[in-house]
């Protein structure tokens, strides 16, 4: 009998792939609630999940808001497009620090949620938040394996 080769993790073409999955997820959710907040803040706040619950509504920080969300979503395309450590961990940060305190606030401001809203807002919020971290772990790791000398595979 042979030894087979196991490999031991992800190597960097599956690495690459989990990256951009992650960053098609962060770029498609900031492209849409930018530009729904940018050309249509009425709707926005009127109809996006649980927005009205923090009230009152502000067409200027609206506006703003969905700028600064489109230039996010600008990054992380140009991260998704071109899926290199110099373009994913400076999009990968700049949406964390947005989503971060984002979970947060939205963590301690549940008091007039329903259950539903509370879990949906709760769920939503920390998978994205998680996601823009886990692009720069990914990352890390993908980009530090071709420096590593060790074995990456075990005799079976």
């Amino acid at each position: 009998m042979t030894p087979s080769r196991i490999p031991l993790s992800l190597g960097p073409p599956d690495m690459t792939l989990l990256i951009r999955i992650a960053l098609a997820i962060l770029f498609l959710d900031e492209l849409v609630v930018g530009f729904w907040n940018q050309v249509f803040p009425r709707s926005f706040y009127d109809h996006f999940p649980t927005v009205t619950l923090t009230p009152p509504f502000s067409e200027h920080y609206a506006r703003d808001f969905g700028g600064a969300t489109l230039g996010l979503a600008l990054l992380l395309g140009i991260a998704l497009v071109k899926p290199r450590a110099v373009f994913t961990i400076p999009a990968a940060a700049a949406y964390s620090v947005f989503a971060v305190p984002h979970f947060f606030f939205h963590l301690s401001h549940l008091a007039h949620a329903t259950v539903g809203q509370a879990v949906f807002l709760t769920t939503a919020n920390a998978v994205v938040a998680l996601l823009g971290l886990a692009v720069i772990v990914l990352t890390l790791i993908r980009d530090a394996r071709p420096r590593q000398r060790g074995v990456t595979m075990i005799e079976r």
